[in-house]
């Protein structure tokens, strides 16, 4: 099962009515087919009955949304579930190859481009590192890259193309320093319009979302969220960002920057004041890496193939956990989150080093008044900003707003 779809063993909720009303009215059917498949996408598999009791639609509103969606692709039919009184049940589900879309990661040393379908498997995907992006090399490889993708696909599967979905930091050319481009390279991004100098070259609806933002997203519907209404989330890249998740919503305040969590004040290795993202960020093992000797491009080469580089990992890890330690403590004072989520560009056995350390290192922390969160992994993993980014057009086009699926569930499983 794809890490993108929903743990087969979700309790079941009994009836869940829809917040804004799931009205059985001709002229909101777009919005309750989006609600079906919204349900359908959450949990699985489900039959009418299931949706009829979990959206308060009528059974036969839901019978002929179903068929609909069923005629058009959009659901497939499982094996009928025997043994109960009546007719057999049978559960529909997400047709896969029903809807494709792309997703863009634009990160301070590689880009990624995927092409994602409708459960969350990534079919295809490209990769390219630089030094530093520029805005030329970037609009480059998105559109060369979308038609080599677009060649490999057959007519059928171009016309399901939902759209592109793009990640990127906000202000690129903050740090510029730090990835050692040259003074004044990077400016070039200022004020400059990558969502729409996009759309101007690509044949398809373009969507843009904060890189960080995005992967939380990704964990809060395709990786952890089901069991987790509130987390504080990590996404170790370039340089470490996060999300703040509440109530199943992800939150991002006033201006759209909560949850950046890399200004975070820590301690450093010698007791001096640092900002998070200074210890726990991927730059600063790559520098840690030449300093010991080591090539450190093979990071950026692929996340899911680093080498154990011994001595100088083990120390970046350590560091990185004990300044993780202090920002969850710091996070969980002003918040009780239940979880603290940590993933980002590497292999799992790299996030499950830095996890158990973080661990260790936060109960050597004074934690008298503070309610710790459960520490654990993420679920998504290294893509989880490009899959988040290809969310954006399957979400904008076929699902209803993820949020209102989860406070339905919360609501009715607390009863």
């Amino acid at each position: 099962m794809s890490p993108l779809q929903d743990h087969p063993d979700a309790p079941a909720s009994p009836l869940i009515l829809d917040p804004s009303g799931g009205a059985n009215q001709v002229r909101v059917r777009a919005y309750n087919e989006r609600l079906v498949l919204s349900l359908v996408r959450r949990h699985g598999a489900l039959s009418k009955a299931d949706i009829a009791r979990r959206s308060g639609l009528s059974a036969q509103t839901v019978s002929v949304i179903m068929r609909a969606l069923e005629k058009d692709g959009l659901l497939s039919r499982g094996e009928p579930v025997r043994g109960r009184v009546g007719q057999p049940s049978i559960p529909m589900r997400l047709n896969p190859d029903a809807v494709l879309s792309f997703g863009v990661k634009i990160g301070r040393r590689s880009a990624d481009l995927v092409l994602m379908d409708f459960v969350g498997q990534i079919r295809m995907q490209l990769h390219q590192t630089y030094p530093y992006p520029l805005p030329q090399d970037i609009l480059s490889f998105v559109t060369s890259g979308i038609q080599e993708l677009e060649s490999r696909l057959s007519g059928e599967e171009r016309a399901r193309l939902a759209g592109l979905g793009v990640a990127a930091p906000f202000e690129l050319w903050n740090w510029a320093e730090e990835v050692g481009a040259p003074e004044g390279a990077m400016d070039v991004w200022r004020g400059f319009d990558l969502q729409s100098e996009i759309a101007t070259r690509v044949p398809y609806a373009v969507h843009m979302q904060n890189d960080a933002t995005s992967a939380c997203g990704a964990e809060l519907v395709f990786g952890v969220g089901p069991h987790y209404p509130d987390f504080v989330y990590f996404f170790i890249g370039s340089f470490i960002g996060g999300g703040i998740v509440l109530n199943s919503s992800i939150f991002v305040g006033r201006t759209g920057t909560a949850g950046a969590l890399g200004p975070l004040p820590v301690r450093g290795r010698n007791g001096e004041n640092r900002q998070l993202l200074e210890i726990a960020s991927i730059f600063v093992l790559e520098n840690l890496l030449r300093d010991y000797g080591f090539d450190p491009r093979p990071l950026w080469y692929s996340a899911d193939n680093w080498i154990d580089f011994g001595e100088p990992l083990e120390i970046w890890i350590q560091d990185t956990a004990k300044a993780l330690a202090q920002a969850i403590v710091a996070s969980a004072s002003v918040i009780d989150f239940s979880a603290a989520v940590i993933d980002g560009g590497f292999p799992d056995w790299v996030r499950e080093r830095i996890v158990r350390a973080t661990t260790k290192a936060a109960a050597e922390l004074d934690l008298q008044g503070v309610v710790m969160p459960e520490i654990i992994e993420g679920a998504v993993g290294p893509q989880a900003r490009a899959i988040g980014g290809a969310s954006l057009p399957i979400f904008a086009r076929y699902l209803i707003d993820q949020n209102i699926l989860f406070k339905e569930i919360e609501h009715a499983e607390g009863h």
